[in-house]
């Protein structure tokens, strides 16, 4: 992984973990359903960032190099990408 890349995933974990603990006591304490919901779709936002750094990384290495090698492990790299982006029709 690149190192810059996982530094600040790392740091984006930590900071997912201390919202999901924050939430968690919200409904614990039954707050207010909205205060809870605007918590919710702010940790969903966290995780969107946590999924475009780790993009980033699969991009800039595995995906490259994928290429590179071309035949079976480029069509390999497509077929992740559409995965990752529910694009993928082998389950529809």
């Amino acid at each position: 992984m690149i190192d810059d890349i996982k530094k600040r995933a790392l740091h984006r974990t930590s900071i997912l973990e201390g919202q999901l603990r924050g939430l968690s006591k919200m409904i614990e304490s039954e707050d207010y359903c909205m205060d809870i919901i605007t918590q919710s779709r702010a940790i969903q936002r966290s995780l969107e960032s946590l999924n475009r750094l780790l993009l980033e990384n699969h991009l800039r290495t595995h995906v490259t190099d994928m290429f590179e090698e071309g035949g079976e492990h480029r069509d390999q790299a497509v077929a992740e990408l559409l995965k990752a982006f529910d694009f993928d029709q082998r389950g529809a």
